[in-house]
């Protein structure tokens, strides 16, 4: 078997991913810890940046130091897996070639990854932008941070940024986490807001330029026109699959409309022996999710099986604070497979863990079939709601009705416990419930 790399080895999760970014939304928290702390009566505390260089230089260091544990030390230990460095792609009669050499390759698994998508505004090639991996890597804080998309990139690394101290403007078409739930886009807006963050939506883009040193992104919306200047400006519309260096099309091998690689369940592509996973395929660009279509890739590519990617219970997370993770189906489309829906709103502050924590932002929201009373979707805004989702996954995957949820034995004073309380409130008021009834 031989493994094809170019570039630095590993994919984008460790190396300019959730690694990197993780790591700095744990340290900027640290900020926010101590600036809310005033929640308690009689406790004071304070932190700041001392030395963002150093923090960023550790950061690197984790990245550094998992990659070669996780890649390179673990090469050795496939005897059958030859690593051979070097650029793949298709030749003008469909073989696949590394550096212009031909390979003789029965069967083939393609997992490029993707990389940042750059927007067509006008001017954008022009200005020194920056991606979210230069962002993650800048030693320097900037006086001001002009950001464009409010995906889960741009979110995340909106708050890192304000949270250390740099003004931030968080300009979009769609606003804040666009596909998700109306419910919790207002309010993460709302508490972007509340910490200081500055939030254009709605709008459409016109023109970028720089001018004496200084980005000015020009924009109009129902408002009217604007412009938005900035020390710096980064680019976080979404990322797009790794496949123009491959010459696809010489091998006959189909794209979809976003230029990933069109798969079937099974992963494969439209030409024979020759599969994809991962982000290059467009979709369900999660490290887990290219784990997982990988794994069935390989065995359907070794084995001749017929493994199926099923993506229906997928569970998400975005790493603002709060937290915003969510499962299966959206209320809207629930309603377009004309589902009988039902929902559940519940917010934090009927949740005893939140009271208890004095941090009562968020809202769980759940999605049921009006019919069966089962589960369809769960949708958290919670601090812990990473932590939480996975149980709403299961209770989907078994097929459990919102019923069968409420009346579950959850721990108490647990972020958790909201689930079994959101259960409840399609049928009660939990308001009138004690501390801890069931």
């Amino acid at each position: 078997m031989i493994l094809i790399g170019h570039g630095t080895i590993g994919g984008t999760c460790v190396n300019v991913g959730c690694v990197p970014s993780k790591t700095l939304i744990r340290a900027a928290e640290t900020l926010h810890v101590a600036s809310a702390a005033e929640r308690f009566n009689g406790i004071e505390a304070t932190a700041k940046v001392t030395d963002w260089q150093a923090l960023v230089r550790q950061k690197q260091e984790l990245v550094d130091d998992l990659r070669q544990a996780k890649y390179t030390d673990i090469l050795p230990a496939y005897e059958a897996v030859t690593y051979v460095e070097g650029e793949a792609s298709f030749s003008e009669d469909g073989c696949l070639s590394i550096d212009g050499e031909p390979v003789n390759a029965g069967k083939i698994i393609i997992a490029t990854g993707s990389r940042p998508a750059i927007p067509s505004i006008k001017g954008i090639r022009d200005v020194p932008y920056l991606t979210s991996t230069e962002a993650l890597e800048l030693e320097t804080l900037p006086q001001s941070l002009l950001i464009i998309g409010a995906g889960y990139i741009g979110c995340e690394i909106a708050q890192i940024f304000t949270r250390a101290g740099v003004d931030v403007t968080l300009v979009s078409r769609r606003g804040v986490l666009p596909e998700a739930e109306p419910e919790i886009s207002q309010a993460l807006s709302q508490y972007f807001r509340d910490e200081g963050i500055c939030l254009v939506d709605g709008t459409v883009y016109d023109h970028i330029e720089i001018k004496d040193n200084t980005i000015v992104l020009s924009v109009h919306n129902s408002d009217g026109a604007k412009k938005i200047s900035a020390g710096k400006v980064l680019i976080a519309t979404g990322r797009t699959p790794n496949t123009e260096k491959l010459n696809l099309t010489a091998a006959g091998i189909e794209l979809t409309g976003n230029n990933g690689i069109k798969v079937d369940a099974q992963m494969r592509s439209s030409r024979a022996d020759v599969y994809a996973a991962g982000d290059v395929t467009g979709r369900d660009q999660f490290v887990y999710m290219a784990a997982y279509g990988a794994k069935i890739a390989a065995k359907n590519a070794m084995n001749n099986t017929s493994l199926a990617y099923d993506n229906s219970i997928m569970p998400a997370v975005v790493f603002t604070d709060p937290q915003v993770a969510s499962v299966g189906l959206t209320e809207a489309q629930a309603r377009a497979q004309e589902i009988e829906v039902r929902t559940s709103v519940l917010t934090m502050d009927n949740v005893p863990r939140a009271l208890a924590a004095r941090d009562t932002r968020g809202l769980i929201k759940l999605i049921a079939d009006g019919e069966t009373g089962r589960l369809v979707g769960a949708h958290i805004l919670a601090a812990e709601g990473s932590d939480t989702i996975q149980t709403a996954a299961l209770a989907i995957k078994t097929g459990m009705t919102y019923e069968e949820l409420g009346a579950m034995i959850f721990p108490y004073l647990t972020t958790v416990e909201g689930l079994k309380l959101a259960a409840q409130t399609f049928d009660m008021d939990v308001k009138k419930l004690s501390c801890c009834a069931g």
